[in-house]
């Protein structure tokens, strides 16, 4: 006998019990398999529900309980419409505007947690151009996050989702601290290219879903079938970010000091708040008057110094001539 399915709004939600798998995908005009994936690897359908074969509470946004909360994040934007002569660079007068960007879709996860949260818009939000409803869930995310992770957050996406807020009538959300992997590549290595897609295929793990323009083209006609694909392109992004940003972690000079978010007296890793970390021998890190011990994490191979230093109180202080 099949077992029936329960269906979750986004939020975590009771909607309805669906006699089996075939009845919902019938509701939804998907095909089974979407329901039986959405079931088994915790993923949205359509961007706004959940489904379980059991009956449970499903975890909220403002319910997470990851200790530092970081959020991994990714957007992805409507194309703007307008009139053009050229296909080269030109400026493109306000009156030429057929419409501006909005917000699509959404992905983002808490570091180090399954779960995936996503959301993209319905036909009817396409057509209106109306991103109200998924920029809420947006904020609420970004209004609990401590650190935020993106590639190309700080010139993009982080941008973007602020124009969506303030025209849509959100308050800012708490502040929180942003990494961005582009920054990371571009500063710390010398990668021939620092896209995402680029940079997973470097460090060999599993890449970016293959799409195309056309994907966009037919969002904005308002496929249903492709607005799905782009959720799934959304949350696929989210994966390679997360794996991407572990491997640049530890060279990442200017992180966060997750030391300062952990309640705790014993010394942690500054990079991912382990507290697996070990003296190295013999090894200082060095200023003009003052030398630190040295560590390395045992959990993400970062190195870090004590907070405070070794004077060189024994020996007489010799001053450069300034030049």
């Amino acid at each position: 006998m099949a077992k029936p399915v329960f269906k979750y709004t986004i939020g975590g939600d009771y909607v309805c019990k669906y006699r089996n798998i075939s009845t919902a995908a019938r509701d939804l005009s998907l095909n089974e398999s979407s329901i039986r994936r959405a079931i088994t690897e915790d993923r949205t359908v359509l961007g706004k529900y959940k489904f379980s074969d059991v009956r449970k509470m499903v975890t909220t946004p403002q319910e997470n309980t990851h200790k530092d909360s970081i959020l991994i994040l990714d957007i992805e934007t409507a194309p703007m419409k307008g009139y053009i002569w050229n296909v080269w660079q030109q400026n493109i007068y306000p009156e030429q505007m057929i419409s501006d960007f909005f917000i699509l879709s959404w992905s983002a996860k808490w570091l180090g947690e399954p779960r995936i949260f996503s959301q993209v818009l319905s036909p009817e939000e396409v057509f209106a151009e109306n991103d109200k409803e998924i920029m809420y869930n947006l904020w609420r995310l970004l209004d609990e996050a401590v650190i935020v992770i993106t590639h190309n957050g700080k010139k993009f996406d982080i941008p973007k989702i602020n124009s969506r807020l303030v025209v849509n009538g959100f308050i800012p959300p708490s502040p929180y601290k942003q990494i961005d992997t582009l920054q990371i590549a571009r500063t710390e290595f010398g990668f021939t290219r620092n896209s995402l897609e680029s940079l997973s295929a470097v460090f060999g793990l599993n890449g970016k879903i293959k799409v195309d323009f056309n994907l966009w083209k037919e969002c904005m006609n308002g496929s249903s079938e492709h607005l799905n694909k782009l959720c799934e392109y959304n949350e696929n992004d989210i994966l390679v970010l997360e794996d991407v940003y572990l491997k640049l972690r530890p060279f990442a000079k200017n992180h966060p000091n997750l030391d300062m978010y952990v309640d705790s007296d014993k010394p942690t890793c500054p990079h991912c708040g382990s507290y697996n970390i070990e003296l190295i021998p013999n090894k200082y890190f060095y200023t003009q008057a003052v030398r630190y011990q040295v560590y390395r994490c045992g959990n993400c191979s970062a190195v870090s110094r004590t907070k405070k230093g070794i004077k060189f109180e024994h020996k007489k202080q010799v001053a450069s001539i300034p030049r």
